[in-house]
């Protein structure tokens, strides 16, 4: 394995050296002989020509990595559609991410025409195949600069949120030049950036991007040298004009219950800086916070960090778990008065760079279910107009994101369709630091594949061209904005010979329903009757 790197990575040296191996070669073989010198010689040339304009171009960061050797991805590539679809973009049902989806992305980023001959590649008539009712009669598409969302209306600093916003990556768990590309990208698209649980780093005010301010269990950013929570460190940080809004983290979709982990190989001596951990160790998030222990300290906490911030909108992002813990939740609101300003709900669907196994397949509830949920248990405990709706995991099409609006959300956070959008080809070893385009590496030769002006407009078309594409949906459906779709427009193959609709498939509670008859819903009676405000523990 090792060889086979250094071959990869310093093949421009390496090429050369090889055909000065195989001339020595020829002249041992045919002594006195010099009819191959010229082609060796050319082929030596054309590998060092090659190689230079690898390293020197922008477009493809894995030829800035490994220049001539990974001309053999891009050759395997071109020789059919079949070979490029199932060895590199992956097949729809085994691969770690559907190859339609990476491929939109990688079209919407880089500007190329994102239509396709000859029909759907689904087979329509499979179960789980979802269509979205479309209208005799379209209305004219809306502008992206339309399709925002205000956040914490009634704080002192709201903020207006496009539909579709970069999800939590920390520095650390991303390179410089990553970080660098994704707020460049935010800021010359109007959209915001989550700086995912490890801190705002200095790549992250560079280019002046807005911000949403993660705060995870770690406390990174405004620890106190013993752990804890350092509420004047985080009083001086979130007043910072480019942070628009503060999130506490509860737990990720990939690994809820488990806390945040950094391997020990990528925590630097910058990154032990910003963090206040030691290097040569993992830097382990705990799995949960020290600063309370029950829904009434969680919503205080809320209405603190709100607070500390200078009255920026505070709220907090989870993956649900059991049902009567959100519940629990929910009744604080009503005990203490105090609602966040929104909620993010992360599916368990999504990404990470290291899990366990067992967590990232088994544990935690899938985005839709969680969102519904969510959605529901505020509007049956009468308080969803004052909270706003976040909703992460596995979105990176236009139908994606349509599908959770109209199940509740009001904005949509992506980080996989982003990282494909700077550069990311899913080679699974983000967790090693041997990303081999830059994307998920603290090694500096490697992130130097990232050129960052290039990378900063993928990221910026992504987000344009996906907006567009949800406006064109939207107005197929006969509707005036993306907050009009409801579960009855999108439609699912339950089985060969039945279809049913999301508002089939997942309860609608009434305003009010949980407080005025908390019986009548069978998804939500027995949660509700588990659950209490000063406890996340089950009653019963």
């Amino acid at each position: 394995m090792l060889s086979t790197m250094f071959l990869m990575r310093y093949s421009l040296i390496t090429w050369p050296a090889i055909f000065v191996v195989i001339s020595g070669g020829l002249m041992a073989l045919f002594p006195g002989q010099t009819w191959w010198l010229l082609p060796v010689a050319a082929l030596c040339l054309a590998s060092v020509l090659i190689g230079i304009h690898d390293l020197r171009q922008t477009r493809h960061a894995v030829l800035r990595n490994y220049p001539v050797a990974a001309h053999l991805r891009f050759l395997l590539e071109g020789i059919r559609p079949e070979i490029r679809q199932y060895f590199f973009e992956g097949d729809k049902d085994g691969a770690p991410f559907p190859r339609d989806k990476r491929a939109i992305v990688y079209q919407r980023a880089k500007k190329d025409l994102d239509k396709r001959p000859f029909g759907t590649m689904y087979d329509v008539y499979e179960e789980q195949y979802e269509w979205l009712h479309h209208s005799i009669a379209p209305r004219p598409t809306l502008d992206n600069a339309a399709m925002r969302t205000l956040v914490g209306s009634t704080c002192l600093q709201p903020y207006s949120a496009s539909l579709l916003n970069i999800s939590a990556m920390s520095y650390g768990s991303l390179s410089a030049n990553a970080i660098r590309s994704l707020n460049r990208g935010a800021k010359s698209g109007g959209f915001f950036h989550d700086t995912g649980e490890g801190g705002v780093s200095p790549y992250h005010r560079e280019n002046g991007g807005d911000l949403v301010w993660e705060l995870g269990s770690g406390y990174f950013g405004a620890r106190a040298a013993d752990g804890s929570f350092d509420a004047a460190m985080f009083k001086d940080a979130s007043a910072d004009p480019q942070i628009k809004m503060v999130e506490l983290k509860l737990s990720q979709g990939a690994k809820p219950g488990h806390g945040g982990v950094l391997p020990a190989a990528k925590v630097t001596a910058e990154i032990s800086r910003i963090r206040g951990v030691p290097m040569g160790q993992d830097c382990n998030s705990p799995a949960h916070h020290s600063c309370f222990s029950t829904p009434t300290g969680l919503l205080e906490f809320i209405a603190r960090m709100r607070d500390l911030s200078g009255g920026k909108p505070a709220g907090f992002k989870l993956c649900i778990g059991h049902p009567w813990e959100f519940m629990a939740i929910c009744k604080a609101m009503l005990e203490t008065g105090i609602t966040p300003d929104f909620i993010v709900v992360d599916g368990k669907e999504g990404g990470t760079g290291a899990a366990p196994l067992e967590f990232m397949d088994h544990v935690g509830m899938p985005l839709r279910d969680g969102l519904s949920l969510v959605h529901n248990a505020l509007v049956g405990i009468g308080v969803r107009d004052r909270i706003r709706i976040g909703a992460s995991g596995k979105i990176t099409s236009a139908f994606d994101m349509a599908r959770v609006l109209a199940l509740g959300a009001d904005w949509c956070n992506a980080a996989r369709g982003f990282m494909f959008a700077v550069g990311c080809i899913q080679a699974q070893s983000c967790h090693t630091g041997e990303c081999p385009t830059g994307v998920t590496t603290q090694d500096p030769l490697r992130q130097r594949a990232i050129h960052v002006p290039d990378k900063a407009e993928r990221v910026a078309s992504f987000h344009r061209n996906t907006l567009h594409a949800l406006a064109e949906l939207v107005a197929a459906a006969g509707l005036s904005h993306p907050n009009e779709l409801k579960p009855h427009h999108f439609l699912r193959r339950a089985s060969s010979d039945k279809v049913i609709s999301l508002a089939e498939q997942y309860e609608q509670l009434r305003p009010g329903q949980l407080l005025a008859d908390p019986g009548s819903s069978p998804r939500f009676a027995e949660a509700w009757a588990l659950s209490r405000a000063d406890s996340f523990a089950r009653m019963g």
